[in-house]
């Protein structure tokens, strides 16, 4: 598994804060971009999943994460979809090729290369989706996994 390292250009995103099973996720990232169509905005490419925890901590219904989409444009956020500037910063990142559920010994290869390099975590693990489950096979997904760092010194 290749790690890189390198910086994440800042963007603007529409998310929304979720609770519970990841079996939601593609529900709430297509609630995500109806509201931002349905708003006049323009998704810019970036759909991603930010996860505060982790299946291995706490119970399904307890996970804590972020859905959202980058974005062009200005619009109000609603009760459930918020806006936000993300700004630019480093991670060590990799790709994952198959299915969502299997994302796991990537986002553990991260960690451990950045102890064992002497990075400092700066952020929650973020899963970059590059593709579409309703466009490709399961096996055929492409998600980079991204830990935001600080270099060592």
């Amino acid at each position: 598994m290749e790690i890189t390292e390198k910086m994440v250009e800042g963007v603007r995103v529409a998310y929304m804060d979720c609770r519970g099973s990841y079996g939601r996720i593609p529900r709430y990232i297509a609630e995500v971009a109806e509201w931002v169509m349905g708003n006049g905005l323009q998704m810019t490419g970036r759909v991603y999943g930010t996860y505060y925890n982790s299946p291995e901590d706490v119970s399904e219904e307890d996970l804590v994460y972020e859905i959202g989409v980058s974005i062009a444009g200005e619009a109000e956020p609603s009760e459930k979809i918020k806006i936000k500037d993300l700004p630019a910063h480093r991670v060590l990142a990799t790709l994952h090729e198959g299915p969502y559920s299997e994302v796991g010994p990537a986002i553990h290869a991260l960690i451990d290369h950045a102890t064992e390099n002497g990075y400092e975590i700066a952020g929650p693990i973020t899963e970059v989706y590059l593709n579409s489950p309703l466009e490709v096979d399961e096996s055929e997904l492409l998600t980079e996994v991204q830990l935001p760092v600080r270099r060592p010194d």
